[in-house]
């Protein structure tokens, strides 16, 4: 990381330190250096760098642990963003949104995948199934989300995957809260068929499940919902 002039140095400082989050260079869930090693890295005072820590806070690139330090929890301001109105909204809303993305999504993997995909697809419904009826419900929580995800992935838009990205920690937790109050809905077969169907590249047949598969799930919540 260079150092910076002392004019402008809080917007300095966080375009640096965006741009060591945009790199790669700190990853996602990484934990950055503390003041003390920034204020050298920047040769910028204590203060302000903590202020321009607390900008990227704000714009949901970090996160603060107390006792811990401070962690990239998003690549980007828009991530940030829409990571923050995810975590937010309401399941059914979710659900809806999802229905939107993900049967397109699902239509474009089954045009799109290519022999690695398939792959991987192969790989996370195996790895579904493996974990589903796990007692850690957040391993479980976690399998079901990544078979999503990489149905996402297989469809090569990369702005539906960072939607989608951002996305997910909401959904992993959703997941979780879903298996730690005792929900059921066996939709293990349609899961199977949904990715037989991207594999064999039947794109309106892949719609028309994972159409099937969300529109179960919010006639669950919306059931749920009624008798509450």
């Amino acid at each position: 990381m260079r150092t910076v002039a002392r004019s402008g140095l809080i917007d300095q400082i966080i375009t640096l330190l965006s741009d060591e989050i945009h790199s790669g260079r700190w990853q996602v869930g990484e934990k950055i250096p503390n003041e003390t090693e920034l204020t050298e890295l920047t040769g910028a005072s204590r203060n302000t760098v903590r202020e321009a820590v607390q900008a990227l806070v704000h714009a949901g690139m970090l996160e603060r642990r107390q006792g811990s330090g401070t962690y990239v929890i998003s690549a980007s301001e828009f991530d940030g963003a829409l990571d923050r109105c995810f975590s937010r909204a309401e399941l059914y809303d979710i659900l809806e949104l999802r229905l939107a993305l993900e049967t397109t999504a699902a239509r474009l993997a089954a045009r799109r995948r290519t022999a690695e995909d398939v792959e991987q697809l192969r790989f996370l419904l195996a790895e579904q199934e493996k974990h589903i009826d796990s007692p850690d419900h957040e391993v479980a929580a976690y399998a079901v989300v990544a078979l999503r995800r990489g149905i996402v992935a297989a469809g090569h838009n990369a702005v539906y995957l960072q939607v989608y990205d951002s996305l997910v920690p909401t959904l992993i937790a959703q997941s979780k809260q879903w298996f730690d109050a005792g929900k059921t809905l066996p939709l293990g077969a349609r899961y199977q068929a949904l990715v037989e169907t991207v594999i064999a590249g039947q794109d309106e047949a892949a719609f028309q499940i994972m159409s099937d598969i969300l529109t179960a799930l919010l006639d669950y919540e919306q059931a749920q919902i009624t008798t509450h």
